[in-house]
């Protein structure tokens, strides 16, 4: 039986989302389009002085390869810098616990992991990156990645609407602006509060005391509410402890966990409604958030009903184990279908002690291309690239050359998109039979059976899909999972960025044709089940075998008190 107060809890997310979203959306277009908003006065100066100090000039345009090269310079500048720190950890300041450098492999696969927004950690925080790394090394990315999906998202929107250009803004003022005028100062007055809860935020050096047992215990400390705030803001998930979202100095009550969980949606939801108003159409933003907030609820309920179901194995339904008793099961359920659906990889509860059917909902979200809500930026540039499909596939059966929003979509950006979305899903299938197939991949897995074959999907899936939460159980700070997680990531980001990239230096330089009694229309009911389908048909036809073998054959042998 679910608690009432649980079922009120995610009544109250679902609809307190569902009124947020459309009136932040529209605050954030005002911020990001350059025009005076309430946050000039302050910020107006400093956005001056960043430009003048770095040489940019704001007023400069780029056109989709330039935009690209800087897209893909500045990254590169990230992973070099956060790799280089971690090298060094050992010489630099505010490490009070004089921890050691950070060995290559993992410094390699935590910089990429950070600078590409997925966040998966191979390592535990507090004992492995000092006080300086995870302030100027990580929470400075954590910033800058999720300002680099929003400035995408800004380019290819530019695209669409623009009427025979070639520019697609400038990549410098979109970065600047996103993480200047929303992310700081939001994640500011977001760090505030989690601190009034109980999160830590401090410099002081671990404390050891003495527990009711008489036991020595090494109590970790730090600054991270200041990181917290922005891994679920800008759906990072990077935890600054080991256990994430489940430790007590990260998540202490239940309000934060609440404010915690709603705001990892908060910025991907609102951003539908930004991208409607900077198009002009409010109807095409709420099929897009309609869609996305149909499969988020369809698998909220299919991982609910799985969690309070009887479990054979334990004769018991509700099952807690793996779960925070502080939240209960439903919370613990709602984080991990947030958490995965936004491309956030944070967790309040394990992973891999959700029931089959709730781990598989988890690992399909990631799968689907972390397009329901999904990363900032990331999920709705994502989603676009299956609306260009829908509208072409619908074009074809009604034999009308296909349109989206008055621009043509032709063989060249359907080619793009088809690239951008078989890439992370290759990399994840390939990935995960090389690692069954070598002894470098198995010999750090817990356990056995099809449970076994879902950590290593899982792994790949959530490096490949740039979400960075774990299964749990499977021991991935190895050489051989460092690199190939962070060769996922890469891809991931990368093969995902610039295919879209080069869809809006494709649709920025068409005409936009008036509709007509024949144009498709994608802003009714008809389109949303139509993006419905096309979304549930890849994701079947792309991970329905591999799915079988691990989540849902565990179901079936549970269902028959089988275990491994």
């Amino acid at each position: 039986m679910i608690p009432f107060n649980e079922i009120i809890q995610a009544v109250i997310f679902i609809i307190g989302l569902i009124i947020a979203a459309p009136l932040f959306g529209g605050y954030i277009a005002k911020l990001l389009s350059g025009k005076k908003n309430i946050l000039s006065p302050v910020f107006g100066r400093v956005e001056s002085l960043i430009y003048k100090s770095a040489g940019i000039n704001p007023s400069e345009e780029m056109d989709w390869k330039r935009y690209t090269f800087s897209i893909l310079i500045f990254s590169l500048f990230g992973i070099i810098i956060l790799t280089v720190i971690q090298l060094i950890q050992s010489t630099l300041p505010l490490n009070p616990q004089r921890l050691s450098n950070v060995e290559f492999s993992l410094a390699i696969n935590t910089a990429v992991s950070f600078v590409t927004n997925t966040n998966w950690q191979s390592y535990a925080g507090e004992s492995t990156l000092s006080y300086f790394v995870q302030m100027i090394g990580l929470t400075v990315q954590n910033f800058v990645s999720a300002a680099t999906g929003i400035a995408v998202l800004l380019a290819l929107t530019r695209g669409l609407v623009t009427r025979q250009g070639n520019s697609l803004g400038n990549f410098w003022v979109d970065l600047v602006r996103s993480t200047l005028y929303l992310l700081i100062p939001l994640s500011a007055m977001f760090a505030i509060v989690l601190v009034s809860q109980g999160v830590v935020q401090s410099f002081s050096s671990y404390k050891e005391i003495t527990t009711l047992e008489g036991y020595k215990q090494i109590i970790p400390l730090g600054p991270a509410a200041s990181q917290i705030a922005i891994k679920q803001l800008g759906t990072n998930g990077g935890g600054f402890f080991s256990t994430n979202s489940a430790f007590p100095f990260e998540n202490p009550t239940p309000l934060s966990n609440f404010l915690q969980m709603f705001s990892i949606l908060l910025i991907p939801a609102s951003l539908v409604f930004t991208y409607g108003k900077l198009i002009g159409s409010k109807k095409q933003a709420w099929i897009i958030f309609f869609v996305m907030m149909f499969v988020f609820v369809f698998g909220l309920l299919v991982s609910t009903y799985s969690e309070y179901s009887n479990n054979n194995i334990f004769q018991i339904s509700g099952l807690m184990e793996g779960k925070e008793t502080r939240f209960g099961i439903l919370n613990s359920v709602l984080w991990s279908t947030a958490t995965t659906a936004a491309s956030n990889g944070s967790v309040n509860a394990m992973h891999s002690s959700l029931s089959p059917l709730s781990g598989l909902v988890a690992m399909f979200n990631i799968q689907l291309g972390e397009i329901i809500f999904g990363g900032v930026g990331s999920g709705l540039y994502g989603m676009l690239l299956f609306i260009l499909i829908t509208v072409f596939i619908s074009g074809l059966m009604i034999g009308r050359t296909p349109e989206y929003l008055g621009k043509k979509i032709d063989a060249f950006e359907i080619k793009w998109a088809i690239v951008a979305i078989l890439l992370p899903n290759t990399a994840i299938l390939l990935f995960s039979a090389l690692a069954l197939k070598t002894n470098a991949g198995l010999s750090s897995l817990a356990n056995n059976g099809p449970h076994g074959f879902s950590e290593i999907l899982y792994a790949f899936s959530s490096a490949a899909g740039n979400n960075g939460s774990a299964f749990a159980g499977l021991n991935t700070n190895t050489v051989f999972y460092n690199l190939m997680t962070a060769l996922g990531m890469l891809i991931g980001r990368f093969g995902v960025i610039i295919p879209c990239m080069a869809i809006a230096g494709n649709l920025v330089k068409k005409n936009i044709t008036p509709t007509s009694k024949g144009t498709l229309q994608t802003d009714n009911f008809l389109f949303a089940l139509l993006l419905l389908g096309v979304i549930f048909i890849v994701g079947a036809l792309t991970f329905f075998p591999a799915l079988s073998l691990g989540p849902l054959l565990e179901h079936l042998l549970m269902n028959n008190g089988i275990t491994f």
